[in-house]
Parts: structure tokens; C-alpha cells; sequence
């Protein structure tokens, strides 16, 4: 028997047979695994409410033949103590998994820069220092950098002019007049500034900037994952957009 320890994010769950579950986790050495909690859906199990999406865990597993087995679980933050009791930080922190879960598509493929973004993105999530909606984007915007998918923000993404006019998602970010293609958007000024100060974590220009930049800025940023990822997020649809009143 294979034994080998990591920690991890839970990232979702679902049942198997009467008493297991299958966990997936975002681990920061292993990269995204698999595994079998036998029990776990037990009353009396000694770690079933360890291994629920958002808990930040320490497990051990052994390796088995098509899913390795939890042996030990200990619980490092449970961040959906916090997201759990607040809408907006809950549906946000639910996009974050499953958008974590979409961008890693291979299994036991180190991915540490995904794992200390999405650790860092539900941590700010649970402080609540930030509008929730402003760290999803962040998140997004950042995870999507990791992996090679960077908008251009500030020069054009064809020609890398500096005149900026409008934002194409199929060119890449944001485009000068001379290269813009039919059908691209054409954001407030203060919008692509907004969504350059996420990308670089300039949380004092983030916080500052209006709701109506703030709610331009996530149709852009979810258009722009959705598209690279080549599939819907499910959890967007629950997720607050409109400015708050």
C-alpha cells in the first residue's frame, strides 16, 4: 500500500454506494486528485464534515487501483464556516471551486499557482474585506493568467498599440480602433482599469471604483473565462452581478 500526505481545497463531493463519497481536491504539491472517503456519509464517521467543498484540509491517501482511499483528514481552515451564512461570498466562493476544478483538467499535475490563488481567493472571501464580487473577478482574472490566458489590458492585444478602443474576447483583451473586429464591446475607460487593478492585486483602486465600472467589469471577466474554458460556468447563474443598493 501506497500511503502519501498533501493538503488540498475540496473543491466538490458527490455519492457513491450507500455510505462513501468521492471527493475531488485541489492539492498543493499533487495537484488535482480524486478519492474515495469510505463511511464518510455515516453518522457516526470521524471525518465526514471535513471533507465538504471549501474546507482547506491535510489528508493522507493510499493509492488504489482507480481511486486512491482517504485514510486520515485534518481540517487546516474551514472556509465555508464563514461563505456558508452570506449569499453573495457563498455563490462567489462556489464559482471559484468550479472554476478551479474546469481550468485543471488533468489529474496528479502539480498546479501550486492554482492552488495558493484559490486558497488566497476564499480567505479574502471569508474576511470580507473586499466586495465579494471584486475577489471573483480577481480570482478569475488571475487564475486565467496562470494559465496563459491573460487579457490585454492596457496595450492592443494584435497590434500592441496603445490606443485602446474596445475589448474583443476572440483577440485576446482589449484592441485599438484599427484592429477592433465587428461585435466587440466598448467598456468605460475606468472599467479596463478596473479590471488591470485585479489582475495586479491594487486592492485601494479596485475598492474605489463604481458600481456601474464594478458590474461592466464581471459581465466582461465571465464572458472572457467562459470562453476560454470552453464551457459554462454553473455557478455564475447565482451569483450576484448588479451593483448593490
Amino acid at each position: 500500500m501506497s500511503l502519501y500526505r498533501d493538503e488540498g481545497v475540496v473543491l466538490r463531493t458527490h455519492k457513491l454506494g450507500e455510505a462513501d463519497r468521492i471527493i475531488t481536491v485541489l492539492t498543493k504539491r499533487t495537484g488535482k486528485i480524486r478519492g474515495v472517503a469510505k463511511g464518510v456519509r455515516r453518522t457516526m464517521s470521524r471525518f465526514g464534515a471535513r471533507l465538504e467543498p471549501f474546507t482547506h484540509i491535510d489528508l493522507q491517501l493510499h493509492t488504489g487501483r482507480t481511486l486512491d482511499v482517504v485514510t486520515q483528514v485534518e481540517t487546516i481552515r474551514p472556509y465555508g464556516e464563514a461563505l456558508i451564512a452570506d449569499y453573495p461570498r457563498y455563490t462567489a466562493g462556489s464559482a471559484m471551486l468550479e472554476t478551479a476544478d474546469r481550468l485543471i483538467m488533468g489529474e496528479k499535475e502539480p498546479a501550486l499557482r492554482q492552488f495558493l490563488l484559490l486558497v488566497g481567493g476564499l480567505r479574502a472571501l471569508s474576511a470580507g474585506e473586499h466586495e465579494a464580487r471584486l475577489v471573483l473577478d480577481a480570482y478569475f482574472l488571475r487564475s486565467l493568467a496562470v494559465a496563459g490566458y491573460a487579457p490585454a489590458l492596457v496595450e492592443c492585444a494584435r497590434c500592441e498599440g496603445p490606443a485602446v478602443r474596445a475589448f474583443a474576447i476572440v483577440a485576446g483583451g482589449a484592441v485599438c480602433g484599427n484592429c477592433r473586429p465587428a461585435g466587440a464591446a466598448v467598456p468605460a475607460g475606468e472599467t479596463l482599469a478596473l479590471m488591470n487593478a485585479l489582475l495586479k492585486g491594487d486592492w485601494p483602486a479596485a475598492d474605489a471604483s463604481e458600481a456601474r465600472h464594478r458590474a461592466e467589469c464581471s459581465g466582461l471577466v465571465a464572458a472572457y473565462l467562459q470562453w476560454h474554458l470552453e464551457h459554462g460556468i454553473r455557478s455564475l447563474r447565482h451569483v450576484e452581478r448588479e451593483p448593490a443598493t
